[in-house]
């Protein structure tokens, strides 16, 4: 029992049509053309982390990084506490943080959670105007 009509012819040729396969070649090659991305490679981009060799300021690599504490002082209004010195304005500040020798490390400011906002700005701003290349801000716990 036969289903098809056809005749099997043995030894013709089979034809493909290439307009259609031309048609997807062309479609693939837009589409990785538009999806391709031009972006350096990990390897050509420059580290953002220097190595230095050769360093003359292993005696600042001792030093403990500056950390500025906005919290109550012993009068009962807020202060900037830097170690155990105490401050009223953040141009006092700023003047003993200039005259820090471990400024790669960068600064912390401490700020407690009833401080006023201004205060926190300032000791930030105190830290960068010093000359500290990176200031990071860490809120303090309060206490139960």
């Amino acid at each position: 029992m036969r289903l098809s009509s056809r005749k099997v012819q043995h030894g013709s040729k089979i034809e493909l049509s290439m307009a259609s396969m031309i048609d997807v070649v062309f479609l693939l090659l837009i589409f990785f053309m538009t999806t391709m991305s031009f972006v350096k490679t990990e390897r050509a981009l420059n580290p953002g982390i220097r190595i230095e060799e050769k360093t003359t300021q292993t005696v600042t690599r001792d030093l403990e990084p500056a950390i500025v504490v906005v919290d109550r002082g012993t009068s009962g209004r807020f202060v900037y506490r830097l170690g155990t010195n105490e401050f009223d304005s953040h141009e006092q500040l700023t003047a003993v943080l200039a005259q820090f020798e471990n400024k790669v490390d960068g600064a912390f400011v401490r700020v407690s959670d009833d401080a006023p906002f201004a205060m926190a700005a300032a000791a930030v701003q105190a830290c960068k105007s010093a000359g500290f290349p990176g200031v990071s801000y860490v809120p303090l716990e309060s206490s139960p």
